[in-house]
């Protein structure tokens, strides 16, 4: 398994950066309406592992279904780089969209399948 480093990221316009303290060894590609629709691989980290740089003034929040997740999404340029979300025991978790962080190579990863349009 890869160690966790430091990778910085953000929309399309650059209006919204951040970093976050993650691995790939676990990159998602969900089937849910809105991870198909937008294309979304996602890795996820503790809420304590990112900042937000900048752009917070820049993003607007999209909820659906059982609205436990945050898609914030920038309203310049429409990119969600990133969601805020909690795990079942309460604890807050980052979902970031692998690719909106900087240097990674997609075609290197090889995401898991998860079912979220059953959930």
């Amino acid at each position: 398994m890869s160690e966790p480093e430091m990778r910085q990221g953000g929309c399309h316009c650059g209006k919204v950066r951040y970093e976050v303290k993650t691995d790939l060894a676990r990159v998602i590609a969900c089937n849910c309406s809105i991870c198909a629709k937008h294309g979304l691989w996602l890795t996820f980290a503790p809420a304590s592992e990112f900042k937000l740089l900048s752009g917070a003034d820049m993003l607007k929040d999209y909820q659906f279904a059982k609205k436990n997740v945050h898609h914030l999404f920038c309203s310049a340029c429409g990119v969600e780089s990133f969601g805020r979300g909690a795990k079942p025991d309460g604890t807050e978790m980052i979902a970031v969209n692998v690719r909106c962080l900087d240097g990674v190579d997609i075609s290197s990863l090889t995401p898991t399948p998860f079912d979220g349009k059953s959930l």
